[in-house]
């Protein structure tokens, strides 16, 4: 098999709309108290592959979450729904006509599929056994009842990846970080808790239990800055350099000769002030509007970028940092607390950020005959997948990525396009 037919790589671009606060994870002595993650060797800002991943995991199940439960609030309000449903159901066989007349909806539980499909198997009396026993077809029936529930909302299905198989397992604990790990995979599928190791979510992103443990398909590199704003007498300007534009795979031709030059796109300014650095335009460089990655509510022209020596740009990144002063409050007082003064520094919003996401397809690896890759089946394809990130990348707009998203940070506009 090729990589190029295996792995598939999208390009990731996102802009701040909130100043990204990526903690450290402690206090510093230097310029701020509360600094934030860096490149170790460029000393640039960047959002952490494992932040971006963790959060995207969040999302990808609460997205999942708030459908099914949707859907399933929409079956039990709609009588003409429901009745299709439970005839649906009749189709199967096995099961008694009588139980199934005489399910009543308001007992189905709605919080999630996995609990709506867990009351409706134990009204019908397919109720799950601890052993996984698979003798008596309980586990055969419980996935014709969830195709059943499929068919029933397929013309308002238009992501497949919601009706995924193992979908029918998920909990919201497959969002977080597993707490019950040290069980086996087969009694994972029926706790409340913990990775299903079945759902998208656990398949996507990979999970760990007593017996299997699977990497995932999905692997997040860093968000690193491509433009960064900067005050100018000219207005705001967003600055960048040959380097981070080639490593972004954007062509650049030209790039400042001396420290203390800069291209622009007019190149006729004489100087221009970048933050507190009075720095002369030496002339113009050959960006132009196609280069510039097109995020939905945000438009930054050629005109706007400025090209910055490599061995500069990381000294006027990090002296045009957002640094917020805070102080902690007393909650008996309500006022502020003697002593207690802070600064944090962060990204500032408007600042666009480039990464990258290969997804590994491994349905080929479905023909495989061995013990971990059966129990596995079936996997999610790549459509699935980025079907799921795009459908998700939503939820950063609003609730953010990083630390301080209760205090005005972290929310992104993030955009997902194809290698070519």
């Amino acid at each position: 098999m090729e990589d190029s037919k295996i792995i598939k790589e999208i390009n990731v671009y996102a802009v701040a709309t909130d100043p990204v606060y990526m903690g450290t994870g402690g206090y510093t002595i230097g310029r701020v108290d509360n600094t934030i993650v860096r490149d170790p060797t460029t000393k640039i800002p960047k959002i952490p592959g494992s932040s971006l991943a963790g959060t995207w995991r969040y999302y990808v199940a609460l997205k999942l979450f708030g459908f099914w439960k949707e859907k399933i609030e929409k079956l039990k309000e709609e009588d003409e729904k429901f009745n299709e449903f439970k005839e649906k159901l009749k189709g199967i066989g096995e099961i008694e006509d009588t139980k199934i007349d005489s399910l009543n909806k308001d007992e189905l539980k709605t919080t999630s599929l996995k609990d709506f499909l867990l009351s409706l198997f134990e009204e019908l009396g397919l109720k799950i056994e601890k052993n996984g026993n698979k003798k008596n077809g309980k586990l055969e029936k419980q996935k014709k009842i969830f195709e059943k529930l499929y068919e029933v909302f397929n013309s308002e299905l238009e992501n497949k990846w919601f009706a995924f198989e193992g979908n029918r397992y998920a909990g919201i604990k497959c969002a977080g970080q597993d707490d019950k790990p040290n069980i086996d995979y087969e009694s994972a599928k029926d706790e409340k808790t913990g990775h299903c190791g079945r759902c998208i979510v656990c398949k996507a992103f990979g999970f760990s239990k007593k017996d299997v443990s699977w990497q995932g398909l999905v692997y997040f590199s860093d968000l690193n800055i491509l433009f960064f704003p900067v005050y100018t007498r000219f207005g705001v300007k967003w600055i960048t350099s040959k380097r981070i534009l080639e490593d972004a795979g954007i062509k650049c031709n030209d790039a400042p000769k001396n420290n203390d030059e800069v291209l622009t796109k007019k190149g006729d300014e004489e100087h221009i002030n970048l933050g507190w650095l009075y720095l002369k335009v030496r002339n113009s460089h050959n960006l132009n509007d196609n280069a510039i990655p097109k995020i939905d509510g945000i438009e930054i022209k050629a005109e706007d970028i400025i090209i910055v020596p490599d061995d500069l740009i990381s000294q006027i990144i990090n002296s045009n940092l957002e640094v917020r002063t805070s102080v902690s409050i007393d909650p008996i007082t309500g006022t502020a607390k003697e002593g207690a003064l802070f600064t944090s520094e962060a990204i500032p919003r408007g600042t666009i950020f480039y990464g990258k996401i290969r997804i590994f397809d491994k349905k080929p690896f479905e023909e495989i005959n061995d013990d971990k890759t059966n129990k596995l089946k079936p996997l999610p394809t790549f459509k699935m997948i980025k079907d799921a990130l795009k459908d998700s990348k939503i939820f950063f707009e609003t609730l953010g990525i990083g630390g301080m998203t209760t205090r005005g940070f972290g929310r992104l506009k993030i955009e997902l396009f194809d290698e070519n």
